[in-house]
């Protein structure tokens, strides 16, 4: 996919009205420091526009990025992290469910895991939620240059196993340091936009 423009058109905090897109939506899912702004920032070409933060738990709204006036990447609340308050992980569970609902353009959300570590209850529990809501989620397992080659088939049957999905569910190894993973990702976005095209 050949990036030539990039546009943060809309931020929603917690009270906002969702926009009223007519571009298909494609949302990013993941717990607080798996990597969710250098993977958007990777998609979208550039270094920095996304917000990567050494804080977990900043992204505390939902980002709309249009992408070519085409689509959005949609970046969604980081979940999991301990350091915030409980009644505000609840607020953004509900700014989240409400997005999963009611947007009409939303046609696939990646669920980011560390694919270092067996996935967590937040994990599980928001895959759930995502399949809940209607979706097949994408897997993207992150973070794929902290392990050695020899690992990563061991470490992807892991992530299978502990989020309970079969050979029917699509994971892709992706590292935001040497790029691998992304191609895959921007085909899968591609078809899906291109299939809309056809209907």
């Amino acid at each position: 996919m050949i990036i030539k423009t990039v546009e943060l058109e809309t931020v929603c905090g917690i009270t906002s009205k969702l926009p009223e897109n007519t571009k298909p939506e494609f949302a990013f899912a993941g717990k607080s420091n798996v990597g969710k702004s250098s993977l958007i920032n990777a998609l979208m070409n550039r270094k920095s526009y996304a917000r990567t933060s050494s804080q977990p738990g900043k992204t505390q709204t939902i980002n709309f990025y249009n992408i070519n006036d085409a689509l959005y990447y949609v970046d969604l609340p980081g979940y999991g992290y301990a350091k915030v308050a409980v009644e505000v992980k609840a607020k953004w569970g509900k700014m989240i469910e409400n997005y999963l609902h009611k947007s009409p353009m939303l046609k696939c959300v990646f669920l980011l895991i560390d694919i270092r570590h067996e996935p967590s209850a937040n994990d599980k529990t928001m895959y759930d939620w995502v399949v809940h809501n209607g979706y097949q989620p994408i897997i993207i397992a992150t973070k794929l240059d902290k392990l050695k080659r020899s690992q990563v088939q061991k470490a992807l049957k892991v992530v299978r196993s502990g989020l309970g999905i079969g050979p029917d569910v699509t994971v892709i190894p992706f590292s935001a340091e040497t790029k691998q993973g992304r191609e895959e990702i921007w085909d899968l976005i591609e078809d899906s936009v291109n299939s809309l095209d056809n209907e």
